[in-house]
């Protein structure tokens, strides 16, 4: 067990001490727990890390807004235990980590499998709309649902114990680390970047996962040069814990036979790493001592190219409009544009947006009060509605709306707050009530 601080992470070993290491991520809500049932088998040929998320398993709560954050973070705790090299095995979010090592230290990484993963996990509006929730609420709702998302109807019905131990891993996680963790997964999209995994990769679903399932992997494994596809049957979001010995028997054999090995360049010294093929075909194959996962490789799926044409301030005005007001607002707005209305949008976009909601003299938050405070006076409830909206992504709670709307009343005059309330109390309603 380990004690850590703001830039590492809570930690455990199991297994040999001079046995290469597998590291191991997790879930969103979920704990190094997770993997209870793979370390047994798993220890036999490797020296196994876990290690909690921020805020997790009663991890120190420091929050980490990004998945480069905790990626980092990951490799500060590595370094201090003198771990250079290692395989990766993470689910979810923690397959999320497992990408980005790929991509941006690919030099540390043996070989990687992602389970339930995605390049992009969602949409941005899903997961902050996630912490809009938590940061009214808790995470007593987001607990009570969780095996909804995590688990076939079946296995809840007849597993309560583990049902249970689900619903308790989430309501006892730091909930500003859980609203982190939920920004992390909004800004992850690495779908452009997937010809650049250079290591033998194997994506892993279950067959029945609502949340990142086969047509997510099967993205992945027509992107990774090097990438092979294992569907689980009987398994939803949480595969490793519903289906264990599959989940074991398709990791062994995974990092059995596709640890790549670095090597020392005798004239540099510099560790080297051989180049992944350009496309490799290879099908998991099912053994026969347990009903075997199927296994294919999908075909190449076209990566959409970057809109090109704009300058560099309109695209950072249209990341910053989708960051605050949301893509399904901005998605609406660009659709009703026309011939008529597309000069004041691309101004709209580069100045207000670009230029003025990304300068660096206020946050968000403070913004976001501005911004209500001038709709209040000037009237304008159709925008009010939107930046309501945008404020409780930005981080501010209804009770502080609520104040904001009060100081409007006092300056604004009592009529403009007066409508400003019944438009700000029924998108607050509709944001930040839980679906069951």
């Amino acid at each position: 067990m380990s004690e850590t601080n703001v830039e590492t992470l809570q930690y455990r070993f199991d297994g040999p001490e001079q046995a290469p290491v597998l590291v191991m991520g997790c879930s969103l809500g979920a704990t190094w727990h997770m993997w209870d049932r793979q370390v047994p088998e798993l220890t036999r040929q490797w020296r196994v890390f876990r290690f909690d998320l921020p805020g997790h398993g009663g991890a120190p709560a420091y929050p980490a807004g990004s998945v480069t954050e905790l990626t980092e973070r990951l490799l500060a705790t590595l370094d201090r235990l003198g771990v250079q090299r290692f395989g990766y095995a993470g689910c979810a979010l923690g397959a999320g980590l497992g990408l980005e090592l790929a991509l941006r230290h690919p030099e540390r990484l043996a070989s990687l499998a992602v389970i339930a993963a995605s390049p992009r996990f969602g949409t941005a509006d899903e997961f902050r709309q996630r912490g809009v929730i938590v940061r009214t609420n808790g995470l007593d709702p987001i607990a009570r649902t969780s095996p909804d998302r995590w688990f076939t109807t079946g296995f809840a019905a007849t597993q309560p114990a583990i049902t249970d131990w689900a619903v308790q891993m989430v309501r006892t996680t730091d909930p500003g680390c859980y609203i982190a963790a939920c920004e992390a997964l909004a800004s992850f999209d690495v779908r452009g970047e997937l010809g650049r995994v250079g290591v033998p990769t194997l994506v892993l679903v279950g067959s029945d996962d609502q949340v990142t399932g086969p047509a997510e992997a099967r993205t992945l494994v027509a992107g990774i040069p090097d990438a092979r596809l294992a569907v689980v049957p009987g398994a939803s979001h949480l595969v490793p814990v519903e289906q264990p010995a599959a989940v074991t028997d398709l990791l062994v054999r995974h990092f059995s036979t596709a640890w790549q090995p670095g090597y020392v360049e005798s004239s540099t010294g510099q560790i080297a790493i051989p180049a992944a093929p350009l496309k490799a075909a290879i099908a998991a194959q099912p053994q026969p001592r347990q009903p075997a996962p199927i296994a294919e490789i999908a075909p190449p799926a076209a990566v959409p190219s970057p809109a090109a044409g704009h300058p560099d301030l309109y695209d950072t005005g249209i990341k910053v409009r989708r960051e605050v007001l949301g893509d399904a607002h901005v998605d609406r707005t660009l659709a009703e544009t026309d011939a008529f209305s597309g000069d004041f949008q691309e101004l709209l976009t580069r100045y207000a947006w670009g230029e003025i909601w990304n300068r660096p003299g206020l946050d968000r938050r403070s913004r976001s009060c501005v911004t209500l405070t001038a709709l209040v006076a000037g009237g304008h409830l159709d925008d009010l509605a939107a930046h309501t909206r945008a404020a409780l992504r930005n981080g501010l709670t209804p009770l502080e709306i609520k104040e904001v709307l009060l100081q409007a009343a006092v300056y604004c005059g009592i009529p403009a707050a007066n409508s400003a309330f019944k438009v700000a109390q029924q998108v607050i309603r509709e944001e930040t009530t839980p679906e069951e």
